[in-house]
């Protein structure tokens, strides 16, 4: 017997075919002569008709509610009516006592933007197919991404440019969101792709660009460094529709961002500094040009390829994506810069300085000398100490040493090491307190002339040998820099595994070349005496 009523018309048809009458065929298949007359004029069975809709408690009072729903159409958005208004109004005003909240509730779900629609206010979510030129639009944004940086999970942020042709796009990962990263973002991306795109290039009302959203249109107020830095590059911008309705009008970055953070970023990264990270990022941008996005015939890298000659130039002269600051020295010697604050030499105190901020680190100027650099900080409220610009002041004040800020900061950042603290420790025992810690920061004023690792090889080694001095270890960091470039004539490894400081004098005569010259001789001074007058005897 036929599964289906397909089945069965196909039956009917093939036994038809085969001779069989309409008589036959109703007995056969326990059917009537209508079955068997649609079954014969058509191989689909004619559809179901729809059962005309009951009759609701709701039928009287569905023209009430539309009529609210129309009134709504020209009320403030905050003084619409909701289900539950609508529904107390007809209880209240109508007396529909019999009709339910749930029944309300469903014709509303489903009328209200029927008379949207009708009114010509709705809006059909569709989406439109684009076709993009080459080398003419692109799109930016930004998106959060979470980082395990120096043992600390933090939120950054990761910076997109992508073109709109080639899908081709350029990452890089932020402390923050703001002007600075934006800026160098753009300029990292525009190097990477070797040019400008000559059409639009779309971006949401972020604050680093929109200082002012105008009503609804797309006019916008504009910061007036990023107005200096699209004319400088000469980007040519459309900013989108405000709030989450306006994210589809830049999908393909939106888009780009959450397939990246998915397929590079899982699990968390986990990494010393940002700049190891932005390191593996560049490579995982390289890579990504052999992905072929969906049905597209080509590889991404393919398609740049095509594009990247259609890009206009880049500007011969660099933009200074930096923000300048000229914050006080305080006494004790630190800057505020964006709610943080930054160490700089103790000479500068109660000086007016330069601060050039960028996205990652922020530089420091007397007049036109660099006096200090930092990472810049990611929290806010923190404080970054340079232990080598409190050493003039910590000569005068060698008791203040073991519970400077700026020496747990440098034990954190490894810079202090335990071979500091061990001969640190040493030179205190023989030394007294305040010498020993006198020697220590003649040796770490050293660190301004010597490489960190030569400082900590001359420690170690004049500890070894118990030269407790800063001028042993300053020979004996010498030492291991030679050692390192390679070793001079005439000056083998000691004989014995016994640590032996060289004296300066030594240790200079060691490396001159041997002296050919023969022995002064004092013969010409032998002749005068032979001459010599007998003495005359004293009157």
């Amino acid at each position: 017997m036929p599964k289906s009523k397909v089945d069965l018309y196909a039956a009917i048809r093939r036994d038809s075919r085969t001779g069989l009458s309409n008589r036959a065929l109703m007995r056969k298949y326990g059917v009537g002569f209508l079955t068997v007359k649609k079954a014969l004029e058509s191989a689909w069975p004619e559809p179901r008709k729809k059962l005309a809709p009951r009759a609701t408690r709701l039928d009287p009072f569905k023209p009430l509610i539309d009529q609210m729903l129309r009134a709504d159409l020209d009320a403030p958005r905050k003084q619409r009516h909701t289900v539950k208004r609508i529904f107390d109004r007809l209880v209240d005003e109508h007396g529909a006592d019999e009709v339910s909240y749930q029944m309300v509730r469903g014709y509303v779900a489903e009328r209200r933007g029927e008379i949207r629609l009708q009114a010509g206010r709705g809006v059909v979510d569709a989406f439109i197919p684009q076709t993009h030129k080459p080398g003419a639009e692109a799109e930016v944004d930004f998106g959060d991404v979470t980082v395990r940086l120096a043992g600390e999970l933090v939120t950054c942020y990761l910076f997109a440019f992508r073109l709109s042709y080639s899908c081709k796009a350029v990452h890089r990962i932020f402390a923050s969101c703001g002007q600075e990263a934006f800026f160098e973002g753009h300029v990292h991306a525009l190097n990477t792709l070797g040019g400008v795109p000559t059409g639009r290039v779309r971006y949401d009302n972020l604050r680093a660009a929109v200082a002012r959203v105008l009503g609804f249109s797309r006019q916008r107020v504009e910061a007036e460094r990023w107005t200096a830095f699209r004319s400088h590059y000469g980007l040519d911008v459309l900013y989108c529709q405000p709030g989450i309705g306006g994210a589809h009008e830049k999908g393909g970055v939106e888009g780009q961002i959450g397939w990246f953070r998915r397929n590079h970023l899982v699990p968390v990264p986990d990494v010393a500094t940002l700049a190891e990270l932005n390191a593996m990022i560049d490579r995982w941008d390289e890579e990504d040009e052999a992905r072929r996005i969906r049905s597209r015939p080509r590889t991404i890298g393919e398609y740049l390829a095509a594009e990247q000659p259609l890009l206009a130039p880049l500007p011969d002269e660099p933009f200074e994506t930096g923000r300048l600051f000229t914050p006080r020295v305080d006494r004790y010697g630190q800057i505020g810069v964006r709610n943080n604050r930054y160490s700089v030499p103790v000479r500068l105190i109660g000086r007016t300085v330069r601060v050039m901020l960028h996205a990652s680190e922020l530089v420091v100027y007397d007049g036109r000398e660099e006096v200090a650099r930092h990472e810049r900080l990611i929290a806010k409220g923190g404080t970054r100490l340079d232990l080598d610009h409190y050493l003039e002041a910590l000569v005068r004040k060698p008791g203040a040493l073991p519970g400077a800020t700026a020496l747990d900061q440098a034990r954190s950042a490894g810079r202090f090491t335990p071979v500091h603290d061990a001969w640190w420790a040493a030179a205190r025992k023989a030394h007294g307190e305040r010498d020993g810690t006198r020697a220590l920061i003649e040796v770490l004023l050293l660190g301004r002339h010597l490489p960190h690792e030569h400082l900590v090889a001359g420690l170690a080694a004049a500890l070894r040998a118990g030269a407790l001095t800063a001028d042993a270890v300053a020979l004996e960091a010498r030492k291991a820099a030679e050692a390192d470039i390679g070793a001079p004539p005439g000056l083998g490894p000691p004989a014995t595994d016994r640590a032996v400081v060289t004296s300066l004098t030594e240790r200079r005569l060691a490396q001159l070349p041997p002296d050919t010259r023969p022995l002064p001789s004092v013969a010409h001074y032998d002749q005068l005496l032979r001459h010599r007058r007998p003495d005359r005897p004293t009157p």
